[in-house]
């Protein structure tokens, strides 16, 4: 790209540009990778050893994209079949006319841009954000240990109607996943296509990279954190030692 900058072959200020929208997507990405629909849950009032009578609450968090990166993964992996099968079977294609044009047409409506594959890979991603969602989060097993533990949602019933209300609420939440999702994937295929962006920035690597960076870093934190309290402890206890010794 910068090559394409240097030969006038690119306008500096697409070049900009493209920096600027890469910027913005891995920002969006981290943003709504963290986003999460928290869902109040009550339980019972319980008396405490002071004699007090406390409720607790709690949230149940469900994430927008909880499918994570295996609906663009899955998708694509479909639509590369067809092409596969046809590169196989590409020596009968030589001798065979009629197989010959069915191949031809298969390459050039399923190739990377291509409106029907443009069409077929958002349908694909979301088709499995919304599998994927029903395999992971299962309503009715979360509404059966709610209503043993005596947990409850303000204002809804426990067991089926609780199940129903998660049922709706995740039903949503997955709709603007799977929106989010069809929208990073078809960017980059839409630049390639259109603009002739000579690189290729990816959906599926951008959403892998920025989710393995963040889970890094999360772990890289939550280690800091217990070494950190790991000192203080040993600080606290060389203090009660001392003081002991003292006395």
């Amino acid at each position: 790209m910068f090559e394409g900058v240097r030969s006038d072959a690119m306008n500096p200020l697409l070049v900009m540009g493209i920096i600027v929208m890469a910027a913005v997507l891995v920002l969006f990405i981290c943003f709504m990778e963290r986003a999460q629909r928290r869902v109040l849950i009550q339980y019972p009032k319980r008396q405490t050893a002071r004699g007090q009578i406390q409720q607790e609450r709690s949230h149940l968090p469900l994430k927008v994209n909880t499918s994570g990166v295996i609906p663009p993964i899955f998708a694509s992996s479909l639509l590369l079949m067809p092409l596969t099968i046809v590169q196989f079977s590409g020596n009968r294609a030589a001798g065979e006319s009629a197989w010959g044009d069915f191949v031809i047409a298969v390459t050039t409506y399923l190739q990377h841009g291509s409106p029907l594959y443009m069409f077929l890979y958002g349908a694909g991603i979301v088709f499995f954000c919304f599998f994927y969602t029903s395999v992971v989060f299962n309503p009715e097993e979360t509404a059966e240990n709610l209503k043993k533990y005596g947990g409850f949602i303000p204002g809804i019933r426990p067991g089926k109607r609780t199940e129903e209300y998660l049922d709706h609420v995740l039903t949503r939440v997955t709709v603007v996943g799977a929106a989010y999702l069809t929208l990073i994937c078809l960017i980059p295929e839409f630049l390639i296509a259109r603009m002739g962006i000579p690189f290729y920035l990816g959906g599926t690597s951008l959403l892998i990279v920025v989710n393995v960076t963040m889970d890094t870093v999360t772990q890289i934190q939550s280690h800091l954190i217990a070494h950190q309290y790991g000192d203080l402890i040993k600080k606290a206890k060389l203090k009660g030692g001392l003081g002991g010794s003292r006395r």
